[in-house]
């Protein structure tokens, strides 16, 4: 695994496993914050970053339920009981209720009452400002850091030759939805977009490079 920092207080820690899968680190005053636990192997490489940073965690934020963004979280908590965090809408899915739309059968990824609603405070400790973007999923959130400049986009978007790319289409609910969520770039003008499938692009235009980005997603 590959752990990168990509600005003054995130890393972004990567396994190829056919396509790159990503998980964030975020340093801020009490301690570290895991913004999704990646794919159960990741776990080791993403505790070693801990250690690196030396300080401890204090929350898993989660961008939304699938199972190569919440993969991790037994084999984290294990040795970091910390609690877990995801938007309501997402809890459901999560815990086997329902199906993820587009999809027959609803899959157990976490135990009943072990995440938690999203509680804007635990994002705000983490210096995270939450945005909802469904689309991909019900309860898909992006995550931004105001002083650093960076969204963290889990899968609102994919990244192709250093550009925003539309996600996945067979992962994806609803890409008309998903595309209008990724309107967030344009609205909060990060430096810099972090994807879990992908890697980073560079934000210089918002508003030109979305428009770009829509275009091209729905053709």
């Amino acid at each position: 695994m590959k752990t990168v920092q990509i600005s003054e207080h995130i890393w972004k820690c990567s396994i190829w496993v056919g396509i790159t899968v990503s998980a964030w680190v975020v340093q801020s005053e009490d301690g570290l914050t895991l913004v999704d636990t990646g794919i159960s192997l990741m776990s080791g490489g993403i505790e070693k970053c801990f250690r690196q940073l030396n300080a401890p965690l204090q929350r898993i934020l989660l961008t939304h339920g699938h199972s190569d963004h919440s993969g991790g979280i037994v084999r984290i908590r294990s040795k970091f009981p910390v609690p877990v965090y995801a938007h309501a809408e997402e809890i459901p899915y999560m815990e086997g209720r329902l199906p993820y739309p587009g999809r027959s059968k609803a899959e157990k990824l976490a135990e009943p009452g072990l995440v938690q609603p999203l509680d804007d405070r635990a994002a705000a400790a983490a210096g995270l400002r939450t945005v909802h973007t469904p689309g991909h999923s019900p309860g898909h959130v992006a995550y931004y850091h105001e002083q650093d400049g960076v969204l963290l986009a889990g899968d609102l978007f994919t990244e192709k030759r250093g550009r925003l790319n539309r996600p996945m289409p067979m992962f994806t609910a609803d890409m008309k939805q998903a595309v209008e969520s990724g309107a967030v770039v344009a609205q909060l003008n990060p430096r810099l977009v972090s994807v879990c499938h992908g890697g980073n692009v560079l934000i210089s235009s918002p508003q030109e490079q979305y428009k770009a980005y829509a275009l091209a997603a729905i053709k």
